[in-house]
């Protein structure tokens, strides 16, 4: 995660440029998510019964034939959420008195693994003691950490421990320059040998720690699902150090690879092309210098830093493994810059057993109108995420959101469940749940990344999990791979940006929405450019129950037609296909539907059926700019809604005899009296939007 932005974004994102009309209009209605009411009583739209409490009894998570596994050798989706806490009244850590409450909703949604980050702040917000050094706890956030984490583990939920994310470095760390480095000390974490010792002593002091609600060390708890070493980091070839002192390290560090362990006729024109003479260092790049850098000086340059970041990883792992026995899945850090190649940093990853991915879907940093993704499916979530996976290894995404304010919001979930689906992907986790410190009079969307009282993104968390965790669309009959040769990696770094995501010229975007994408080998051979002939419309998957379909106009549709879930994901005009249980005529020019079975039966038999319909979220006096492109006023308390509204119609339900659709509140629980739905020919018929809400209970007598 950007995490200089999202400081920014938490003080500064309210006051964007002029003031622009309101965002609301007549058709925006309240609707509050609400967590402590949703734990008192029992809701229809509960999920938690797809989580297998407690955390961790299969044994350890591992990395098997491609796939996350159980210790028992069952196969492991995860469908999580990462904590943090950038929203005003927000906390990662819980007090006693909400952990409960907090685990159970999360359980409530589906999710089962959760995503630490930032836990290396300073408290209140982190696990760090104040004071002069980095380097202790505090011992009241232990306390509050360890119990929350045990209320996670009793409910179902899995941990992810991420090490190395934002630590506030300090000068009393026996740190040179600490308040020049920043936050997590990108790049220079990877190789200075002060800020490699401290990472090992942090994850020794964090992974050691015994638990007392759980009795165990964190190293040897089974609800500890993944240790991850380090958030979005990596080192490009231009790279420059963020303090002189970082730089001459670097630099000499490059001359001395060059002199032990470069080839020499490779090293001599090194020199050669750099200018150096006699003794003198050879020079890195610099940013401005790469894109027309000999090819003898780029590729030295390049295997350098592969050679840094291979050997800092490894050395971290094994260090985890071995120096302190941690058994679960290690990961190595993420693909996460969407702008650039991912394949130089995959190259140096290439022995950890799993891989992963970050992407976000026009974040508030892009200083544009926001575009729904289903007009560019090309260079959708789906797509980007995509080029990272490795052909027998688990991939999992450990970020991506589509981030508030954006009118197309309700799309992202429902398609990405859908699409890791058909890739076969392992976990995906959203960016981010925000427990409340005090829910009161703070019930609204304070944050562009918190979900957690986002009205559309949290009911459809619950029918995305459904769908994700089943596996209810069906992995693709096909996978589609690539091979590079070590040569063509390192060139990709120098592609232009056109050539994105993939940075794969040749290779046409929409097959990855079409079969399985996958790297085969990063160590050649080349593999040639692979023939798709011209961009298909629709975009059809080859099990048939994925189709990405655009009009005329541009605007575009996203269909899912599998036995147990079912949706509508885009614009009215698409024309798109329609699933084969449900059809819809709506009066939103955009919106996104999902019908998915509560009971694990095909929707045709199912008795139980969990329906959420998604359009437009504001805040109370949320103002856009006169750009639209981005928020001169954030807004406050209640948060509103679009109802999504029109005639739903529920076919082939096999000899139903009546149908009740349940409106449900921001708990989940009953809003209203049920609806009957109205029987016509074969159709069960019923008005959507009647009361505002996002989300039905549907039950099927028969």
């Amino acid at each position: 995660m950007k995490q200089g932005f999202v400081m920014a974004v938490s003080t500064a994102v309210l006051a964007l440029l002029a003031v622009g009309a309101p965002a609301q209009s007549a058709e925006m209605k309240p609707f509050t998510m609400d967590d402590r009411a949703g734990l008192a009583g029992s809701s229809p739209a509960d999920v938690s019964f797809l989580l297998d409490a407690p955390a961790g009894k299969h044994g350890f998570l591992r990395a098997v034939d491609g796939h996350l596994e159980t210790g028992d050798g069952q196969r492991m989706r995860l469908w999580g959420v990462n904590l943090t806490d950038w929203s005003p009244g927000s906390t990662m850590i819980p007090a006693r008195k909400d952990a409960v409450m907090w685990a159970a909703t999360l359980a409530r949604y589906g999710v089962n693994c959760v995503r630490l980050q930032f836990l290396d702040f300073v408290t209140p917000r982190g696990l760090i003691a104040a004071g002069k050094t980095t380097r202790r706890f505090d011992a009241r956030q232990m306390d509050r950490e360890d119990y929350f984490l045990a209320q996670l583990e009793k409910h179902g939920i899995l941990i992810d421990f991420n090490l190395l994310v934002g630590r506030p470095f300090q000068a009393g760390d026996g740190v040179t320059d600490a308040a020049d480095i920043g936050q997590g000390a990108k790049g220079v974490s990877l190789y200075d040998p002060r800020l490699i010792n401290l990472q090992r002593e942090y994850a020794r002091d964090l992974l050691t720690h015994y638990n007392p609600y759980t009795r165990r060390e964190y190293r040897n708890d089974p609800g500890v699902a993944i240790v991850e070493i380090n958030n979005e980091d990596a080192i490009w070839v231009g790279f420059r150090a963020p303090a002189p002192y970082y730089s001459k390290e670097l630099d000499a560090m490059y001359n001395q690879w060059l002199r032990k362990e470069a080839p020499v006729a490779e090293a001599l024109a090194v020199r050669r092309e750099s200018g150096a003479g006699g003794e003198e260092p050879v020079p890195l790049l610099t940013g401005s210098e790469v894109t027309g850098a000999p090819a003898a000086r780029y590729n030295a340059e390049a295997q350098f830093y592969l050679w840094l970041e291979r050997g800092y990883f490894r050395k971290m792992r094994d260090y985890l493994r071995r120096g302190l026995g941690v058994k679960c899945v290690v990961l190595a850090t993420a693909d996460h810059n969407h702008g650039g190649t991912a394949y130089p940093l995959e190259l140096a990853l290439s022995s950890f057993s799993v891989l992963d991915g970050h992407d976000y879907w026009e974040g508030p940093w892009e200083r544009k109108v926001k575009s729904p993704m289903v007009n560019d499916p090309l260079h959708s979530t789906a797509v980007e995420l995509s080029r990272t996976a490795v052909e027998g290894k688990p991939y999992t995404v450990s970020e991506v959101n589509e981030p508030f304010a954006n009118d197309y919001e309700a799309e992202q979930i429902p398609i990405l469940a859908a699409y890791g689906d058909l890739q076969g992907w392992d976990a995906i986790f959203w960016y981010t749940f925000e427990p409340k410190k005090d829910l009161d009079g703070r019930l609204y969307v304070g944050d562009p990344f918190d979900m957690s009282l986002d009205p559309v993104k949290m009911t459809e968390l619950a029918t995305g999990a459904l769908m994700f965790l089943r596996g209810d669309v069906s992995a693709a009959r096909k996978a589609v791979t690539r091979s590079y040769t070590e040569e063509q990696v390192f060139a990709s770094d120098r592609l232009p940006g056109g050539d994105g995501p993939y940075f794969t010229p040749g290779f046409p975007l929409w097959l990855p929405l079409e079969h399985e994408s996958r790297i085969s080998s990063l160590h050649g051979p080349a593999t040639a450019a692979v023939s798709g002939g011209e961009q298909p419309n629709p975009i059809v998957s080859d099990t048939g129950e994925v189709t990405w379909n655009l009009s005329r106009e541009g605007e575009g549709a996203v269909t899912i037609n599998s036995p147990r879930s079912q949706g509508l994901i885009g614009f009215r005009s698409a024309e798109t296909q329609q699933p084969e249980n449900m059809t819809a005529k709506l009066d939103n020019a955009f919106s996104a539907i999902l019908l998915t079975s509560l009971d694990g039966r095909p929707i045709a038999e199912s008795e139980r059926i969990l329906l959420t319909t998604g359009a437009r979220v504001t805040n109370t006096g949320m103002q856009w700019n006169s750009a639209h492109t981005g928020l001169a006023k954030w807004g406050g308390p209640p948060t509103l809604i679009e109802p999504v509204t029109g005639e739903i119609d529920l076919h082939g339900l096999k000899g139903a005899d009546a149908v009740l659709v349940q409106p449900l509140n921001g708990a989940g629980l009953p809003l209203g009296p049920p609806l009957r739905a109205t029987r016509n020919g074969e159709a069960w018929e019923f008005a959507a939007g009647q009361t505002a809400t996002t989300w039905y209970a549907i039950t099927v007598r028969r």
